[in-house]
């Protein structure tokens, strides 16, 4: 994003435009749909989905959150209203909750994340969701459920994974394992 389109979109949001240059590198890893990012003006680490995720280190500072989320949004409206970027990018390489830790055979997901040595993948089209925590790569059925965000609140493990859907939020812990291993 050049220099001019990064001073407006930083005023807009009240952010400097070294913040907002940083999230833009974020976004443009995660090919305008999802962003993992640490700023000290974003709350420290976090992590954004298109649709309606966010999380950021400071969980309780609701404004922020919402300020850091429309940048988000804009960003990434910038960046997948220009082709030529997203098409000439040349992508690092992704990190854990990235790469492809899961079962080929679940082909590649819709999102993906992680957060404190816990990461999921989503794949809609096999109605899964993989999980690693630590060593163990967990699979569930999503039984019907369509994800649309993801939370993780303080407790260890996945007692405190949920996710939105469009029947409310959900525990993991109460979604179908299909199969648990080690990773």
């Amino acid at each position: 994003m050049d220099e001019d389109k990064i001073q407006i979109v930083a005023s807009k949001h009240g952010f400097s435009p070294d913040a907002v240059q940083h999230l833009y590198h974020a976004i443009l890893v995660g090919r305008g749909t999802m962003a993992q990012f640490r700023h000290p003006e974003f709350g420290g680490t976090g992590q954004w989905m298109r649709g309606g995720m966010i999380m950021i280190g400071e969980m309780f500072n609701n404004a922020l959150k919402a300020r850091v989320e429309a940048l988000c949004n804009d960003i990434a409206q910038l960046l997948l209203s220009d082709p030529s970027v997203m098409s000439s990018a040349a992508f690092p390489p992704f990190t854990m909750a990235a790469s492809g830790w899961w079962p080929a055979e679940l082909g590649q997901p819709a999102a993906v994340g992680g957060q404190n040595e816990l990461y999921y993948a989503y794949f809609p089209a096999k109605h899964r969701l993989a999980i690693r925590h630590g060593d163990t790569m967990s699979i569930y059925d999503t039984a019907g459920y369509a994800i649309t965000s993801v939370s993780q609140q303080q407790q260890s493990g996945l007692q405190g994974l949920y996710f939105s859907s469009q029947q409310g939020v959900i525990a993991v812990i109460t979604l179908p394992m299909v199969e648990s291993r080690k990773a």
